[in-house]
């Protein structure tokens, strides 16, 4: 047999074992690591990989240890635990809920304009999700809210943070897809190409971001509208109205001068991604300083979650790493790229399969795992067909935003499960999120009939 077709039947049969043991449940980083090997050892076997190629993996990894913009991710993450123990969400939260109680379906809005505000200032899901559940759950369900419509708005709220700046997901996926839209230029005959960065996926994010808190409160409004029982008003008494004002002020200025301080330094080139997180570090500590929540142990807590979840990204992505050497050495990027260039439809219809392909793997893998394993795969390919890297990036992280909502494993879920109380059953969970997973494939569909959506801003800019 062709050793070249040996090779294609190996990396296509690693891509499908690593899933299968992942659906077995092992870990996923020796996962990536362990499989990719095993498959390795059979290429040696057939003669179609050397092994001196993972030699080229210490030299990963000191880069990616040495990159000065994942320097980023820690921070940022640093950042949003900092906030989520200071309380800023939760007066985020009650003051808001009192600000629309006097409108059906005033709750829900003002849980999902917390998620976009906490998405813009912190970014972390998970304590968000959590936040929300434990404050804004109880109040919705003793409203009268269906428990139902209650669940889904705060799990898809929680998970704006997933493409919402200063998104971790944008980070890798813009640290990725700079490199690779390099090499693809250059095999054009470009050796001058339009670099990618962090800033410019952050600002075709802002819109896209933007679009789907406005498809979340629409579909609020429309329960509203059509179902009033399932999302009642609750009206705030007379003493508590006249101070209302300056508690919405006091709730929203500080997260407010934050989001203006990070994000607004980066998309005004004032300062790098990661500049701009060391300031938000920095600023999120005053603001718990301010509200006198710094304390030894809370900044313990803080660092000690901060390791945690840096080191379980790195170390996916150091599993990762090694998948992609041995699935390029072994000829599945030749598979891949044949495949997706003799689609019918050209560049669309391959986009529309990756996507496709992507939204599948959220029901089973993780958000990092899929793009640490997909866009090594297939975005070398796409590019090459022409499509805008800004907006692959950010597509994709819409898209991967599905997969903290997709059952079994969508981690949003689990983290509402948690804290939900008795009289929530996960069935409620699950059918509450089903509209917003809808609305998340509508904004997907909106992005591909408009990339201006996500290519504008960046241009201005």
């Amino acid at each position: 047999m062709d050793p070249m077709l040996i090779g294609e039947i190996l990396s296509a049969l690693m891509f499908f074992g690593i899933i299968g043991f992942l659906l077995l449940g092992f870990p996923v980083a020796f996962t990536l690591a362990g499989v990719s090997l095993l498959f390795g050892l059979i290429g040696m076997g057939f003669g179609v990989f050397d092994p001196s190629s993972l030699g080229s993996l210490p030299s990963r990894y000191i880069g990616y240890m040495t990159s000065e913009v994942l320097v980023a991710v820690p921070l940022f993450i640093f950042m949003g635990v900092m906030l989520e123990r200071s309380k800023i969400a939760e007066q985020l939260l009650l003051t808001m809920g009192k600000l629309f109680g006097n409108l059906r379906g005033g709750l829900g809005l003002s849980v999902i304009l917390v998620g976009a505000m906490l998405a813009a200032s912190t970014g972390v899901v998970g304590a968000t999700v959590v936040t929300m559940g434990l404050i804004s759950l109880p109040a919705m369900l003793k409203a009268g809210y269906s428990p139902r419509l209650a669940s889904g708005v705060i799990c898809a709220s929680g998970t704006l943070g997933q493409i919402i700046p200063p998104s971790t997901v944008l980070i890798f996926m813009g640290d990725m897809l700079s490199g690779i839209n390099a090499q693809v230029q250059m095999a054009k005959g470009n050796f001058a190409p339009t670099p990618v960065s962090i800033g410019d996926l952050f600002a075709g994010a802002m819109l896209p971001g933007l679009l789907l808190a406005g498809l979340y409160a629409a579909y609020v409004v429309f329960k509203a509208a059509t179902d009033p029982q399932s999302c009642p008003a609750t009206p705030v008494p007379p003493l508590e109205r006249h101070r209302l004002g300056r508690e919405v002020l006091m709730a929203v200025m500080p997260p407010l001068a934050l989001i203006i301080a990070v994000l607004g330094s980066i998309l005004g080139g004032i300062a790098t991604p990661t500049e701009a997180s060391s300031v938000g570090a920095v600023g999120a500590m005053a603001l718990a300083a301010a509200r006198r929540r710094l304390s030894y142990d809370v900044l313990k807590e803080t660092m000690t979650a901060t390791a945690t979840i840096t080191s379980m990204v790195f170390i996916i992505l150091f599993g990762a790493s090694v998948f992609a050497v041995v699935f390029r050495l072994m000829g599945g990027d030749d598979l891949v790229h044949g495949f997706l260039t003799d689609l019918p439809g050209g560049k669309l219809a391959a986009v529309a399969l990756v996507m496709g392909i992507m939204f599948l793997l959220g029901f089973i893998l993780d958000t990092f795992e899929i793009i640490f394993i997909v866009i090594p795969i297939t975005a070398p390919v796409l590019l090459a067909l022409g499509v805008d890297p800004i907006w692959l990036g950010v597509a994709v992280g819409v898209n991967l935003q599905t997969s903290f909502l997709t059952p079994p494993f969508g981690f949003a879920l689990f983290y509402l499960r948690g804290v939900a109380p008795n009289e929530v059953v996960s069935a409620d969970i699950y059918k509450g999120v089903a509209p917003f997973v809808l609305l998340q494939l509508v904004a997907i569909a909106i992005l591909f009939a408009f990339p201006e959506l996500v290519t504008w801003l960046p241009g201005v800019l």
